[in-house]
């Protein structure tokens, strides 16, 4: 027997994982995709705790790197440690840290 996993909303649809990745996907190749709806593509996905596989830019790098540091909450050794096991990734790309930009002043 075959087990398939489906998302189901209050409005009752079903939908596969190949249906939403494909729903997303979609959403995140869109040429002219603009900086708002990139941050609100992310946003929704950090709510169900997804985050996309491969997005081509440093701002959005950055974004995610927020978005886990508040997914953690009151665990503050997450992100540490989530930054602490990325560094070597991090800095070969050229990504600064949320911290290193002061955007955790703003």
């Amino acid at each position: 027997m075959a087990i398939q996993s489906v998302h189901c909303y209050s409005h009752g649809s079903h939908e596969t994982d190949e249906e939403f990745d494909a729903v997303w996907v979609t959403y995140f190749n869109k040429p002219d995709i603009d900086a708002w709806e990139l941050c609100k593509g992310v946003n929704t996905l950090v709510g169900y705790d997804l985050v996309p596989e491969q997005l081509n830019d440093v701002a959005s790098a950055v974004h995610i790197l927020e978005a886990v540091k508040d997914k953690a909450g009151p665990h503050r050794e997450i992100y540490p440690y989530f930054t602490q096991e990325l560094r070597l990734t991090l800095n070969e790309l050229g990504i600064f840290t949320p911290e290193k930009l002061s955007l955790d002043n703003v």
